[in-house]
Order: structure tokens, then C-alpha cells, then sequence
């Protein structure tokens, strides 16, 4: 049988007296020791260099009371007891050395005595497991209880014992995983789990994370609803800000992300925040990370480490408490092992790094996002759309089927959704409507399949080139192609215009070329350098 230590403060108040009318008094200490059904092998008594007179007593009076007691004081001084910063630190450092022995002992710990400081702290030290014991509440008897130690009560902080606090917390944690999910009854198993980790990470660390995967796999709409659950946890009270680093590009990247002063350059005529201010205290959502520049990527550092950054123009620095979400559809470690990305960037945005899978590889989830899809355009169109039964069974056939590329991912099926119950006649989507989207989807992918893309690809992502018709995205490869066959500018524009050019007054084909090129976010450095 374990033996008991008893740990608590001395109770300066409570348990003082020296007359012989003290015993007429309920101290809380020493009635402790005296229930007949509690045998304390051992009471450990914190006390000050003040005390020492009322310490002698109180173990006086214990020896009378319980002789198997030992009473063993303890030097606890503090510069003020009611100071939180003192007084956890204090008690912390006793957690370090004193010599718990669990196998052979069980602790309580007595937080009726001392200040309500004390006892707070007592609470997190047991919570957090630095003292392995139980929390002991004594209460005074009642007045027609005569010569009565009192009562006491205890309470373990190790919430898996209570299987309601338990349920609750099941039950949170359900709840939670729906609103990552939508309340969408995903099957996919790996998917799952990750979602489930992604809660408890997002529920527990303020750390960045990184969300990988293609294009239209769900990297954005995770993570804002990362940022719902969080802020439903109150730990976050600012802004959900999202940004697609592709968009940003030349002299206004930084500008646009944290922010220039009045006059910072040509055309800054006034203060902008930047992004990184409007998250402050909120979620920064980064999607396409890999498009930074350099330059950016060095700032970015510095804000997400020190919480600091200087805006374009100024030598004051400005601060932002920003969560950091970042997604990319590319594999970071090739870009840092090619001096793209900075090494300690990537080291940084990966603590928590998440693979988000494609629908593709999640074609058991298909159906349950098709009924999700139909409830949003319900909303959206004024009334209910659903499929008749063959139809539904034709769509869910083709969509699970390896002819479903799905090179869009979940933008694809919500495009294919909105299509079809946008077209449904009484709401009823019927199997017409689901053989002309299959037909639709088939040409959507063989386009894409045989869309030029050799040198489109190092420029542009994915999620770029989907915007862009096939007719820019066949002429400006073919551009790119002679610009990369060239020796200067103008000599890729005196091709690309030896027609044209000799029905102007003035041929300017360098600035023709980069004006085309401008449109598309281009430059002969970008192209040529990459």
C-alpha cells in the first residue's frame, strides 16, 4: 500500500494560534492530520523565514494529534505571494527537485491554505502534470459539529478519468473536424486522418503550416477553415487574409505584402498597410509560396520570427501577430536545392506540412461532395436541386472511373455541379443533362492534355494557365519560343513583326514585344533567366 505526502502552504492566518483556545479553532493544517480515517505518513509544509515560530507549533500540535505524521517545513521565501510571475516559478522550481517517488507514494496537494495565487498555480502545476498528485480542498465543520476536523474533498485534473469531461471533449473534437470537413461525410481514410491531426494542430500551436497538393485540391478552403475554428476558439479576433503570391509580381510584390509609406516610389501616393498588417491578430493565408521572390521571401522570415517588418520606404518598423497558413502546388524541396526558395524559409513554414491528395485519389468522396455541391446551389438558385436516380448513378459511374481525370480537381466538380443544376428542368438534374456534362468534362481535359505547355510551365501555374483561353496560351508559348531563340529584345520582336513592321512609320518592335508581354506579367528577364 502506497504511503501519503500531504504538500501545502502554511496557512498564516488559518492555522495560527498559541493559547490553549486554539484547539477550539479549525486549522486547517493540523485538522488534516487528525480524521480517523486518514492516515498522512507525510505533510510537507512551504513556509517563510517569518514563520518560524507558528511552523514549530503547528508541528507541535501535529506530533500530539497524529504522531505517525512527520512533518517535514520547507524554506519557501517570495519577494510577494501575490505576484503570479513569483509565485509559479517558485513553485515550479520545487516541482524540479523534489524527490517525487510515485511507485511507493501518493501526493495530494492542500490549496485551502496560502494565497489565491498560490492556489492557482497549484492548479496548473497538477494539470500539467510537474506535481503527480491530487488536488485536497478541506472545508470547516459545521457549528453543531463538535470537535470535528471538518471535511475534505479531492479532486484528479487527469480529465481522462471523468467519462463525461471525456464525452464533451469527443464530442468537441467531432465537431471541430466537421467544420474542417463542411460537415461533408468524407470516406477517404487517409484524408481523414489528416484532417483529424490538422484539429489538433490547429487547436494546439500557433506554429505556420503548410498545405501541399494541386491545384483545386483545397488548400484555400481548408484553411480558412482553419481560421474559423480557431476563431470560434477565440484564439484568433482579426481578419481572415488570403493571397495568391502568382499575382504578385515585380516592384509591387513587397509593396502589396507589407505595405509603403507615402512617396515610398512613382505612384505611392499614400500609406498602404499591406497585407501582413490587415492579418494582424487574424489568419494570412500564402497559396502558390513558391512564387516569392527572393527578396520577399527574406522579409517574410523576418515577420513571421520577430512578429516585425519595415514597409516599403520606411525606416520604422511595424508589427503584426499574424497565424501563417502557406500552400503550393510545387515541391518546395527541389526549389530550395535550385536557390529558389530560401532553405531557412522552407524550414520554417514546415513544422506542420500537410499533402493534401487530389480528388482523383479520393473517388469515394466524390458522393458525399456531390451532395454538399447540390445543397450550396439549392441555396444559390432559390430552390432544390437534386438528380433523378439513373442519372445519378450515370454521373457517379463516370466521375469514380479512371476516364475522370478531374485535372481541376474539386473546381472541376463544383463547375460540373453548378452546370448541371443550373440546367435541371424543376430542379430535377436527368440523365441528358449528366451525358452532355460528361461530354463537356471529356473535351475540358483533352484541351487541357493537348494545350502547348513545354515553356508555359516554368512561367505559370497551373492555376494561372486554366485562366487563360487556348488561343493566348498557343500564341504566347509560340512567342516565348523565339524570345528563347534570340539574342536580344528587339531581335525577338524584328521576328516576331518582320511583317507588319514595314507597314509603320515607326517600328518599335522591342516595345511592341514588351508590351504583349507585360499583359501576361512577363519580361525578357523573366523569360530568358528562368
Amino acid at each position: 500500500m502506497k504511503k501519503l505526502t500531504i504538500i501545502g502552504f502554511l496557512g498564516t492566518q488559518l492555522d495560527a494560534g498559541w493559547s490553549d483556545t486554539r484547539w477550539e479553532r479549525w486549522r486547517p493544517t493540523v485538522d488534516i492530520t487528525r480524521h480517523e480515517n486518514l492516515l498522512v505518513n507525510t505533510l510537507v509544509l512551504l513556509h517563510d523565514a517569518r514563520s518560524l515560530r507558528l511552523v514549530a507549533q503547528v508541528k507541535a500540535d501535529i506530533a500530539s494529534v497524529s504522531p505517525e505524521t512527520v512533518v517535514q517545513p520547507i524554506l519557501f521565501n517570495l519577494r510577494d505571494p501575490w505576484d503570479f510571475g513569483d509565485m509559479y516559478a517558485a513553485l515550479f522550481d520545487f516541482a524540479q527537485t523534489f524527490p517525487f517517488d510515485t511507485e511507493h507514494n501518493e501526493y495530494w496537494v492542500h490549496i485551502t491554505t496560502g494565497t489565491h495565487v498560490a492556489q492557482i498555480c497549484w492548479f496548473l502545476m497538477v494539470e500539467a502534470r510537474y506535481i503527480p498528485a491530487l488536488l485536497l480542498q478541506t472545508t470547516p465543520p459545521r457549528k453543531k459539529e463538535l470537535n470535528s476536523p471538518g471535511s475534505y474533498t479531492l479532486t484528479d485534473l487527469d480529465l481522462s478519468r471523468y467519462d463525461a469531461i471525456a464525452q464533451r471533449f469527443a464530442r468537441a473534437h467531432d465537431e471541430a473536424v466537421r467544420l474542417l470537413k463542411s460537415n461533408i461525410a468524407t470516406r477517404n481514410t487517409a484524408f481523414n486522418q489528416l484532417i483529424n491531426e490538422v484539429e489538433r494542430v490547429a487547436i494546439r500551436s500557433k506554429a505556420p503550416m503548410l498545405f501541399m497538393g494541386p491545384t483545386g485540391a483545397g488548400k484555400s478552403f481548408l484553411a480558412r477553415r482553419v481560421y474559423e475554428l480557431k476563431k470560434a476558439r477565440h484564439q484568433l479576433t482579426g481578419r481572415f487574409v488570403e493571397v495568391n503570391c502568382a499575382t504578385l509580381r515585380g516592384d509591387g510584390a513587397a509593396s502589396a505584402l507589407f505595405g509603403h509609406v507615402k512617396g515610398a516610389f512613382t505612384g505611392a501616393l499614400a500609406d498602404r498597410p499591406g497585407l501582413l498588417k490587415s492579418a494582424n491578430k487574424g489568419l494570412l493565408f500564402l497559396d502558390e509560396i513558391g512564387e516569392l521572390g527572393l527578396d520577399e521571401q527574406a522579409m517574410l522570415l523576418k515577420a513571421i520570427e520577430e512578429k516585425t517588418f519595415y514597409p516599403i520606404g520606411s525606416d520604422v518598423e511595424t508589427g503584426s501577430d499574424f497565424q501563417l497558413i502557406t500552400g503550393t502546388h510545387r515541391d518546395l524541396r527541389n526549389d530550395v536545392n535550385a536557390g529558389r526558395f530560401r532553405e531557412d524559409l522552407y524550414a520554417r513554414i514546415n513544422l506542420w506540412s500537410y499533402l493534401l491528395p487530389g480528388l482523383a485519389e479520393r473517388t469515394e468522396d466524390i458522393e458525399p461532395n456531390l451532395d454538399y455541391l447540390l445543397a450550396q446551389q439549392a441555396v444559390e438558385l432559390g430552390h432544390n436541386v437534386s438528380f433523378n436516380k439513373e442519372a445519378k448513378q450515370r454521373y457517379l459511374a463516370f466521375a469514380t472511373s479512371p476516364h475522370a481525370l478531374w485535372s481541376g480537381n474539386f473546381r472541376d466538380l463544383s463547375a460540373s455541379v453548378m452546370r448541371m443544376a443550373t440546367l435541371a428542368e424543376g430542379g430535377r438534374i436527368a440523365s441528358r443533362q449528366v451525358n452532355d456534362e460528361i461530354q463537356r468534362l471529356q473535351r475540358l481535359w483533352q484541351v487541357n492534355q493537348t494545350a502547348p505547355a513545354s515553356q508555359l510551365n516554368r512561367l505559370f501555374t497551373e492555376q494561372q494557365l486554366n485562366e487563360l483561353d487556348l488561343f493566348d496560351r498557343l500564341q504566347l508559348n509560340a512567342v516565348i519560343e523565339v524570345c528563347l531563340t534570340s539574342n536580344s529584345l528587339s531581335d525577338a520582336g524584328r521576328k516576331l513583326f518582320a511583317v507588319s513592321r514595314s507597314q509603320r512609320d515607326s517600328a518599335n518592335d522591342a516595345d511592341r514585344l514588351r508590351k504583349y508581354l507585360a499583359k501576361f506579367g512577363l519580361t525578357w528577364t523573366t523569360i530568358t533567366n528562368s
